[in-house]
């Protein structure tokens, strides 16, 4: 890898995590990305693994290897997930809930404990939230309950990485494939913030996720101003 700066990124393949990537990329940071697929952005300097982040056995090997040659990090951005489906929640099941939880959430874990015994610098940790997180909607059952989760995880670690700064960012709405998903998919009439999402979507408030993401980038240094642990959105900065 080259001079500059170091980035830990996951879920880089496809939508949020690819975008952040290939912007990082373009401003010459050494970028560590894992996720399931791997990531179709091949530029230098990237570093890149494929890691199922639901087998929490194999995530510690896979930073072993991933990040072997850097000598710090100056950003990670917990940035994987899954939606699961939009149902009333009664109707999900434990496993497909679990599911959830354990990508979203559990895998974070992971990974913050390997980095909490990585004797490099570490300075700064963003895990990409949502506004599901905090708004309770109808239908968002495990998504809301991970992000909800997540948001506290990063509140709790923010103790034990003194060294570091931690925050939770919802990046608001973007146009990937969870978007398609979510504006196809699901009846507006039972699960009414769908039909809000696609108002959105028809009236230009969804932009694609490379606009996204130099938005999210420049955002993330103002996350200094506010505490370490904090779960901030990003239309409110």
């Amino acid at each position: 890898m080259s001079g500059g700066k170091n980035l830990l990124i996951t879920g880089n393949s496809s939508g949020l995590g690819e975008a952040l990537t290939r912007f990082y990329l373009a401003q010459g940071w050494n970028v560590y990305g894992c996720s399931r697929r791997g990531c179709a952005e091949q530029a230098e300097p990237l570093q890149d693994i494929h890691c199922d982040l639901s087998d929490f056995d194999a995530i510690p090997g896979m930073m072993d290897v991933l990040l072997e040659p850097a000598e710090g990090l100056d950003l990670v951005i917990l940035n994987a997930g899954i939606l699961g489906e939009l149902e009333a929640f009664h109707k999900v099941s434990l496993e497909d809930a679990r599911q959830v939880m354990d990508v979203n959430l559990w895998a974070n874990k992971v990974i913050l404990d390997w980095l909490q015994g990585w004797d490099k610098p570490l300075r700064q940790i963003v895990a990409i939230s949502s506004g599901a997180a905090v708004n309770g909607s109808k239908g968002w059952a495990g998504y809301a309950l991970s992000k909800a989760a997540l948001n506290m995880l990063i509140k709790l670690y923010a103790h034990e990485f003194p060294a570091s700064h931690l925050s939770a960012l919802a990046p608001g709405l973007i146009d990937t494939g969870m978007m398609e998903y979510l504006c196809s998919q699901p009846d507006p009439a039972e699960f009414p913030a769908v039909l809000r999402l696609r108002d959105s979507r028809d009236t230009g408030g969804t932009p694609p996720a490379d606009e996204a993401a130099a938005r999210i980038a420049a955002a993330i240094p103002h996350l200094y101003d506010y505490p370490s642990g904090e779960f901030v959105d990003i239309r409110t900065m």
